[in-house]
């Protein structure tokens, strides 16, 4: 199996004299890691030639203890005494550095590991650190890892501006095939010509890493990066299966296995598991099961519902599984089914399931009866023109 080098390993073991003489900040959580574990945090804080000031957290915090939209505060951080400063507050001002601590550093390292996902929101963390680094000529520099669901497959339409949010902050499709460090090198081009701002951007290649590589061909650990992530499978469904996210369905949070199984406590799990299986989704068959949420959505409540089970990746769509699951679950108790409306990652004038869909477009096609795959069919020509778009940013070729 061939291992891959993530941007850490290189920058610590092969490219250190990026960060000589700096002083630096890190934004990471518990993913950051080297193939053996070691972790970015105890990495650069022996300082060979350079100063480790300051450590930035993103949502769920730099060790990843907090739940979804869970805001954290600043803090001491355990292993190094260092200042930790939240980039997910109270307020949507909390999600950027303040450039009163970012005047104290000559480079921001930021080493997060990305899902593959728009939703994702340690990417658009990524982007404000670049935001609000590029006026005070404060180097950017990005570790790169591997899309842990492959660098090949696109799907989904084209996000809208009118739902631009912490959930989709750039156009990007609900798939887009790419690295953490391939969409700094796409945001820096966007905010150079969309806001006038030109961020020192460097990104630090893995090594070894192929496009076509899934999580498990990469010989890395798995380190789960937020804690409704906990396995590669999870990661494999989250396209699709956040979408959940924006009802009042369950989507599995406060269980072993979330946004796996799914489903609510009006549900009969043995017809909403023939109707899901009648679609005949590629790649995908739903089991019956019941499950209790510890905490969030229905919690201490039994939930009738589905276990999806990936049966083939390669065909799998999970975007259209997941417009297509929860289209399903409206259909089948139309009268209990609600879109969710309460403020969702700091946003309160649009819905949830707009910002995550990125469009109006699926809630109406629902709300109409429509046929989901009418509209995946106008983003074919969408979809080719994001990856013309994206082929100048791309780092690794087959």
């Amino acid at each position: 199996m061939t291992t891959v080098l993530p941007g850490l390993e290189v920058l610590i073991d092969e490219e250190p004299w990026r960060i000589q003489g700096k002083r630096i900040g890190l934004v990471t959580n518990q993913s950051g890691v080297t193939r053996d574990l070691r972790h970015a945090v105890s990495l650069l804080q022996k300082g060979r030639g350079w100063k480790l000031t300051a450590l930035f957290g993103p949502e769920h915090g730099i060790w990843g203890e907090a739940q979804d939209m869970a805001h954290v505060d600043h803090s001491t951080d355990p292993l190094t005494g260092l200042p930790v400063y939240s980039l997910y507050g109270k307020n949507e001002s909390d999600l950027a550095p303040r450039r009163e601590v970012l005047r104290g550093l000559d480079a921001l390292v930021i080493d997060l590991q990305d899902i593959g996902s728009r939703y994702y929101t340690f990417i658009y963390t990524m982007a404000l650190c670049m935001r609000e680094a590029a006026p005070l000529g404060v180097q950017v520099i990005v570790l790169d890892r591997p899309n842990p669901i492959d660098g090949v497959h696109l799907e989904g339409n084209i996000r809208e501006e009118k739902y631009s949010s912490f959930v989709g902050m750039f156009p990007l499709p609900a798939r887009h095939g790419m690295t953490a460090g391939e969409l700094a090198l796409w945001f820096k081009r966007y905010y150079a010509e969309v806001h006038n701002l030109d961020c020192n951007l460097v990104v630090v290649p893995m090594k070894g890493w192929k496009r076509s590589m899934w999580w498990g061909d990469t010989g890395l650990p798995w380190i789960i990066p937020s804690p409704n992530m906990p396995t590669v499978y999870t990661a494999t469904v989250y396209p699709g299966m956040c979408l959940v996210e924006g009802t009042n369905l369950s989507e599995g949070r406060g269980t072993t296995h979330p946004f796996e199984f799914f489903g609510a406590p009006w549900f009969d799990s043995f017809k909403f598991a023939e109707r899901l299986n009648k679609l005949d989704l590629p790649g995908v068959r739903f089991r019956p099961h019941f499950f209790m949420p510890t905490f969030h959505k229905h919690a201490d409540h039994v939930c009738g519902g589905v276990e999806m089970h990936v049966t083939n990746r390669a065909t799998f769509e999970p975007y259209r599984t997941g417009l297509w699951c929860v289209k399903a679950a409206r259909d089948m108790n139309p009268e209990e089914f609600k879109w969710r409306t309460e403020t969702y990652e700091f946003v309160s004038d649009r819905l949830a399931i707009d910002l995550l869909a990125g469009s109006s477009r699926y809630r109406e096609l629902v709300e109409a009866d429509g046929n989901v795959d009418e509209w995946a069919d106008e983003w074919e020509e969408p979809l080719r023109e994001f990856a013309r778009r994206r082929d100048e940013f791309l780092l690794y070729r087959e």
